[in-house]
C-alpha cells in the first residue's frame, strides 16, 4: 500500500510539472505571436529610411471646407460612358470644336480621338499617336499643333499629322520628373508643371506622403526656346489655366487642397497669391470654360484618413510602410468637378460617393465630360437634364 501510494503521488507530481510545463508554453506562444508582429513592424518603422516632413503650420488650416450653393451630389445619375473599355486612364481632355472631337492621353501612352455627338453610343475612339511616354495634360496651339505634358517625357508638340517633338524636359540643370498639366497664353507661351522633381508618375503617391515641395510651374517660349521657372516650392504642382484676361495662371497643389493664383504681368509678375484654399476635395486639372468659371477635376473628396495623414508625418510614414509592404489603401471617394468664377468663389459641385481619381472636367457645350486615371472610359453628363440644385443645407 505504501508503495502504492508513492507511486500514485510521483506520477501526480510528473503530471502537475507537464501541466506547467506546458502552460508556459502555451504562454510564450501566445506572447510570440502577439508580441512578434508588434516588434518587428516597430523595428520596421525606425529603420526604413522614408523620412515624412512635418507640414507647416501656416498650411495646417482648422477651416471649414468651402461649399457651392448648386450640388448635384449624384452625378452618375443619367451619366453617359464614351469609349467604354477602349481609353485607359484617359487623364486629361482638350476638345478641338472644328473636327468636334476630343482629344485625351492614356495610360499605354496613346493619345486618342474621340468624336462627340448627341449619342454616346455613336462616338468613335480612334489612335492619333503614341508618345511613348504617359501623356497627362493637354491643350491645343494657336497654329492647331497639340501641346501635352507628358509625365516621363517632357513638354510635347505633337503636329496636326502626328509628329512628335519635344520641347523640353528640364530647367535649371534640374530635369522633370513628372510634367503634368499645361495650357496655352495669347502670346503664345506656354505654361505647365512639373508636380515632382523627385517622383515619376508611377510613385506619385510618394510625393504626398512624404510632404515636401517638389514641385514647380514653369513657362516655355516656343520662339527663343527658353524653358523658365516662375515657381517653386509647389506641393504638387497640378493643373494650370491661363486666367482669361491673361494676367495669371492659376495652380491647383493637390495635397493642400487649394488653388494659387500666380502673377505673370503687371507690377506683381512673379507674385503668387491665394486663390481659393479650403477646397472640398483634393484639385487636380483645372480648365477655363469661356464663361466666367474654372472647372477644377477632384481626385476624391474629403477623407478623414488623408485628412489625419496630412497632419501628422507617424501616420503617413505608417501609410507609406502599407504601400510599400503590403498593399495601398484604397479610402479614396467623392470624386467629381468643383466650380468656381474667376474670383475663386464657389459655384457649383458635382461629386458622387462611388467616383475616386477624376481628374479632370471640361464643359463642352451643355454637357460636362470628366477625365481620370482609374477608368477605362470618359464620363458625360448633360447639365440641362442633370444639374447642380440648390442645396438645403447651405
Amino acid at each position: 500500500m505504501l508503495a502504492s501510494s508513492s507511486n500514485t503521488a510521483s506520477s501526480v507530481n510528473t503530471a502537475s510539472v507537464w501541466r506547467g510545463k506546458g502552460l508556459w508554453r502555451a504562454v510564450v506562444v501566445v506572447f510570440a505571436t502577439l508580441l512578434a508582429p508588434i516588434v518587428a513592424a516597430v523595428l520596421v518603422y525606425h529603420l526604413d529610411s522614408f523620412d515624412p516632413s512635418p507640414i507647416p503650420l501656416q498650411d495646417l488650416s482648422s477651416a471649414a471646407p468651402v461649399a457651392a450653393l448648386m450640388v448635384n451630389d449624384h452625378m452618375l445619375e443619367g451619366a453617359e460612358f464614351l469609349g467604354k473599355g477602349q481609353l485607359e486612364g484617359p487623364e486629361d481632355i482638350a476638345y478641338d470644336a472644328k473636327s468636334q472631337v476630343i482629344y485625351t492621353g492614356c495610360r499605354d501612352g496613346w493619345i486618342k480621338r474621340v468624336t462627340v455627338n448627341e449619342s454616346s453610343a455613336a462616338s468613335q475612339v480612334q489612335n492619333f499617336v503614341n508618345t511613348g511616354g504617359r501623356p497627362l495634360g493637354l491643350v491645343f496651339g494657336h497654329n492647331n499643333e497639340l501641346i501635352v505634358a507628358d509625365a516621363s517625357k517632357g513638354l510635347l508638340n505633337v503636329s496636326e499629322g502626328g509628329a512628335v517633338e519635344l520641347l523640353t524636359d528640364g530647367a535649371e540643370d534640374l530635369k522633370f520628373k513628372l510634367t503634368d498639366a499645361v495650357d496655352v497664353a495669347e502670346d503664345g507661351i506656354i505654361y505647365f508643371t512639373d508636380a515632382s522633381y523627385k517622383y515619376d508618375a508611377y510613385h506619385a503617391v510618394w510625393d504626398f506622403l512624404e510632404g515636401r515641395p517638389y514641385g514647380r510651374l514653369c513657362s516655355y517660349n516656343p520662339v527663343t526656346k527658353e524653358t523658365k521657372v516662375l515657381g517653386r516650392d509647389l506641393y504638387f504642382a497640378n493643373g494650370v489655366a491661363v486666367s482669361p484676361d491673361q494676367n495669371n495662371v492659376i495652380l491647383c497643389e493637390t495635397p493642400r487642397r487649394r488653388c494659387r493664383k500666380i502673377n505673370i504681368q503687371g507690377e506683381k509678375k512673379g507674385e503668387i497669391e491665394r486663390f481659393v484654399d479650403d477646397l472640398p476635395g483634393y484639385p487636380d486639372n483645372i480648365h477655363y470654360d469661356g464663361e466666367g468659371h474654372y472647372w477644377i477635376g477632384f481626385s476624391w473628396g474629403i477623407v478623414k484618413g488623408w485628412e489625419m495623414a496630412y497632419r501628422y508625418p507617424f501616420i503617413r510614414k505608417i501609410t507609406a510602410l502599407l504601400v510599400k509592404y503590403v498593399r495601398r489603401p484604397n479610402i479614396e471617394k467623392n470624386g467629381g468637378v468643383f466650380v468656381v468664377d474667376l474670383e475663386g468663389k464657389p459655384v457649383a459641385h458635382y461629386h458622387e460617393p462611388e467616383l475616386s481619381m477624376i481628374t479632370s472636367g471640361i464643359k463642352i457645350q451643355n454637357y460636362l465630360y470628366c477625365g481620370s486615371i482609374k477608368y477605362q472610359f470618359i464620363i458625360r453628363l448633360n447639365l440641362d437634364q442633370y444639374p447642380a440644385r440648390h442645396s438645403s443645407n447651405k
